[in-house]
């Protein structure tokens, strides 16, 4: 049975350490909270990264390593909504991602949503700073058709930036399609997806909406992570970017995302509704 989204009201003053219990319970228990700069509203980025590395940390001490990297906010449409002018990262980690014939897991989501993305592989390690596109494009050695799932883990997907951040860019669930191909072989920019659920085309766009080239989503990546001493590694997955807006999934539904040249990536979800209205 779904049950109503439910809101935080903190007695306290929140800390780095509460707002990411609060935000591990949250995706725990499937319920939304509010967003935390309602209350704290001196959380910055610098606070809501260390936030989401923490996070990271205690995820992958129990789920599985880090696998990749996702970038949100690439659309200049959505960072004007969102009065920002760069996207940001977050981490993918094992239990994150899903396997061909693995359903969407709507008993574990709250309000989920999916977008199509162009997904890089990396052939060897990133490490900026001062990465631009030439150096960018010479890392990738696959192309992939993606699928991001993502779920806030705040109600109705409210949230400021630093609370985006804190959460790990929205990130849930994540499909690749299993074939790809060289970056030569590919018009990044140009390369057009269908979104279609239950056969419906429910959206459509190319590479182009994402900063106006996916690569440059891989530079931004590459820079912002080595900000925070970190980089990208060979052999990691980079979801560059929703190429469409985000849209709501039911039960049972079927899910595809349609490229002109990378194929076709394909989820389900399953039959057991979500705890939340989305």
């Amino acid at each position: 049975m779904k049950t109503t989204e439910q809101e935080n009201t903190p007695s306290q003053a929140w800390t780095e350490d509460s707002v990411l219990d609060e935000l591990i319970s949250a995706e725990n228990e499937r319920r939304s909270t509010e967003r935390f700069t309602l209350t704290w509203q001196d959380l910055d980025l610098d606070t809501a990264y260390r936030i989401q590395a923490e996070g990271i940390s205690r995820r992958t001490a129990h789920s599985g390593k880090r696998i990749g990297v996702k970038l949100g906010l690439t659309s200049f449409a959505k960072q004007k909504q969102m009065g920002v002018a760069a996207p940001i990262t977050g981490i993918l980690t094992e239990d994150m991602h899903l396997f061909p014939g693995n359903p969407i897991p709507l008993s574990e989501l709250i309000h989920p949503k999916v977008e199509p993305e162009i997904v890089f592989v990396l052939g060897e390690d990133l490490r900026g700073p001062g990465i631009d596109v030439a150096a960018a494009a010479r890392a990738v050695a696959r192309v992939h058709a993606g699928i991001e799932v993502i779920d806030s883990r705040y109600r109705a997907f409210d949230f400021r930036l630093p609370d985006v951040v804190a959460d790990n860019a929205s990130s849930a669930r994540f499909a690749v399609a299993d074939t790809g191909v060289p970056l030569a072989d590919c018009d990044v920019i140009n390369e057009h997806v269908a979104l279609r659920i239950d056969g419906e085309i429910v959206a459509e766009a190319t590479g182009e909406a994402v900063l106006g080239d996916p690569l440059r989503a891989l530079v931004f990546a590459a820079n912002e992570l080595a900000a925070r001493g970190d980089y990208l590694r060979a052999g990691e997955i980079v979801l560059t970017g929703a190429m469409t807006d985000a849209k709501a999934i039911a039960p049972g539904a079927k899910v595809s995302a349609e490229f002109s040249t990378l194929g076709v990536v394909s989820l389900q979800t399953s039959d057991i509704s979500t705890t939340e209205e989305g």
